[in-house]
This record gives structure tokens, C-alpha cells and sequence, in this order.
């Protein structure tokens, strides 16, 4: 059974930095897509960084770029979303996505519906 579980959310100022983890298991693909995606009250839910493990090609959104890094530890199975100087419009739930088997790369970030695993979030909140 796949398991994606994200922890690191927390409440920070304007300017903080945060980093959130997420823990996987129940698969041994080597060729996958890992993504970050945040859903804000009143707003879309929008990808906000994805990483192909086999090669570590990553994309972010426009918003996060020389903010947000993706990174993967695969000896821990886990991905990773270091967040640095964090604004309030950073405010969101995260959450962790997979998809898998993907021979020739991921599909682009905001092609979110092609993701088939989700944890169940982490709440980011930064105050001004």
C-alpha cells in the first residue's frame, strides 16, 4: 500500500524559513515523480515544485523559484521542500504527490491530475 506522509508545517514569520518532509513507502520504482502542491482558502490548488527521481530534474513554479528547493534522500525514502524567505501568500495546506511508473520524465507542474498518490497534508502559515 503506497503511503505518503508530510510533517514540518508549522506557523512562521514573514521572511522564515520552514522545512517539510515526506515520508514514503509501499512502492520500488525507481522512475518517479514527486511533487509538492499547496491549496489555498479560496484558490486552486496549484503545483509548486515536482522532481523526477531517476536524474533529479526538477521544476518550480514562478512564484516559489530561488525560494522553495525540492530535494529527495532516497536511502530514507523521503522528499523534501526547504522553504526560505516565506511571505504570506505562502499560506496553504502542502501536500505531497507521486506518480509512477514514469519512463521519460514528469509531466508538467501543473498537470497535478496526473498524480496519483497524495498524503494528507501539512498547514503552512506565515504571518506578516
Amino acid at each position: 500500500q503506497v503511503q505518503l506522509v508530510e510533517s514540518g508545517g508549522g506557523s512562521v514569520q514573514a521572511g522564515g524559513s520552514l522545512r517539510l518532509s515526506c515520508a514514503t513507502s509501499g512502492y520500488t520504482y525507481s522512475n518517479v515523480c514527486m511533487g509538492w502542491f499547496r491549496h489555498a482558502p479560496g484558490k486552486e490548488r496549484e503545483g509548486v515544485a515536482i522532481i523526477y527521481t531517476n536524474g533529479g530534474s526538477t521544476d518550480y513554479a514562478d512564484s516559489v523559484k530561488g525560494r522553495f528547493t525540492i530535494s529527495q534522500d532516497n536511502a530514507k525514502n523521503t522528499l523534501y521542500l526547504y522553504m526560505n524567505s516565506l511571505k504570506p501568500e505562502d499560506t496553504a495546506m502542502y501536500y505531497c504527490a507521486a506518480s509512477f511508473p514514469r519512463l521519460y520524465g514528469c509531466p508538467g507542474i501543473r498537470r497535478e491530475n496526473e498524480y496519483g498518490y497524495w498524503g494528507q497534508g501539512t498547514q503552512v502559515t506565515v504571518s506578516s
